[in-house]
């Protein structure tokens, strides 16, 4: 198993950044007659962690994650880090190609 950290260029300063999660996301409960105390932490997927860098990067985030998903498979790290799992080298050396194609130099893959 392979696991690459994916980046994209920042829309503001176009240096490459990735998302990192920071904390779990919280659900509270709110009734109609009551109230609930109730807080679940969850944490997000690989998928839903990249869906929320909408705006944040150079290109939309369902288009990465259409071309990725083709290749890898979208994971969050033990530290939060946004990443892509692969099974072997060749199936990381075509997502690159397939980043390069697609995307220039807006979206890619480091250790």
């Amino acid at each position: 198993m392979i696991r690459l950290r994916l980046f994209g260029r920042c829309r503001i300063y176009h240096d490459p950044v990735s998302p990192v999660l920071k904390a779990p996301a919280q659900i509270g409960w709110d009734a109609w007659f009551r109230s609930i105390d109730l807080v679940t932490p969850r944490r997000l997927k690989g998928k839903e962690l990249l869906l929320r860098t909408k705006g944040w990067w150079t290109v939309e985030p369902p288009e990465i994650a259409e071309v990725v998903e083709q290749h890898g498979r979208l994971v969050v790290g033990e530290k939060g880090e946004l990443m892509v799992e692969f099974e072997d080298q060749k199936s990381v050396e075509t997502l690159s190609e397939a980043l390069l194609e697609h995307f220039k130099d807006q979206v890619l893959l480091a250790p």
